[in-house]
């Protein structure tokens, strides 16, 4: 695997920035890389193996990474900028701020916002469908607020127009990551993880990182990730460990003055277990560094 590439999707709870920690800790041969929880795919696309398995129970997610991998690159880009034009939403790759009487400072928006609704409201109105519906979603991402994906409870796309646009980072971003899904062996999955059917073996590797039961971040609200889901999650991985297949658990300990007690008791009653301190500020490698200022205790839990 060569440089470290930033998924293109904003998606909460990314771990892009402490792959340079994570990574160390992988095995050094894997057969089949199964990312249980994969997100926007930073982990997977990342991870030198034969195989990648993403798997996320957010379908509409992992039919966006499946558009990415399938569709032609060329194809994908000129899709973006037909709509882009449709819907008369800035390029500043092609004009500066001041063109679109913004600035920097207050970003894009004004002059999106617009155009913007009317495109969210396309969307959310069943006017894409087919591959076009996964190309108009990345659109919106895009010119979305901190281009993140959230759905309300109807189903329908609700972030607010953001501050950027389809910028020269982002399409060099894109371009990489199509790049590398294209050239990856891969499948894609989208069930909860108790309903996975993995025939795997001491080659194989699982790497998990689950909406963490004492977050507020917003894939974990409305009760998504509950108690139940975390010991089921837990019994999951302890069967695994039983069948001599290694696995890693992403997952924090302790964040602004909450204690994730169910996680605590399963170390101690699996002593077996490593439990590596992760800097959750990102600023080095010192994986012993608590970051005091968030209160964050970040870890990965392994098994081998």
């Amino acid at each position: 695997m060569n440089e470290l590439l930033q998924s293109p999707l904003n998606y909460t709870g990314g771990k892009f920035r402490l792959l340079p920690q994570i990574l160390p800790h992988f095995p050094d041969s894997i057969n089949n890389f199964v990312d249980l929880f994969c997100g926007g795919a930073n982990v997977g696309c990342n991870v030198d193996c034969n195989n990648v398995i993403f798997n996320d129970s957010n379908k509409i997610l992992v039919n966006l990474l499946k558009t990415f991998k399938s569709l032609d690159k060329e194809h994908m880009f000129s899709s973006i900028f037909k709509i882009i034009d449709k819907y008369n939403l800035s390029k500043s790759t092609q004009h500066n701020y001041s063109y679109y009487n913004c600035n920097s400072f207050n970003g894009l928006g004004p002059f999106n916002k617009n155009g913007f609704n009317i495109l969210r409201n396309d969307f959310n109105g069943g006017k894409y469908n087919g591959e076009d519906y996964y190309i108009a979603l990345y659109v919106l991402i895009i010119f979305s607020f901190n281009n993140q994906i959230r759905f309300n409870s109807k189903g329908e796309f609700n972030l607010p127009i953001g501050k950027r646009d389809f910028n020269s980072k982002m399409q060099v971003k894109l371009d990489k990551f199509i790049d590398r899904l294209k050239s990856m062996s891969c499948t894609f999955e989208s069930k909860d993880f108790r309903s996975l059917d993995l025939n795997l073996n001491n080659n194989d590797f699982v790497y998990c990182d689950p909406p963490y039961l004492i977050s507020c971040a917003t894939y974990n609200e409305n009760g998504m990730w509950n108690l139940k889901d975390e010991n089921d999650l837990l019994q999951f991985l302890n069967k695994l460990n039983q069948s001599n297949v290694r696995f890693a658990l992403s997952n924090v300990l302790r964040s602004k003055g909450k204690t994730n007690e169910t996680l605590i008791r399963w170390l101690e009653d699996n002593s077996q277990y490593k439990c590596i301190h992760l800097d959750y500020n990102y600023s080095n490698s010192n994986y012993q560094t608590k970051d005091r200022n968030s209160g964050s205790e970040e870890v990965l839990i392994i098994n081998y």
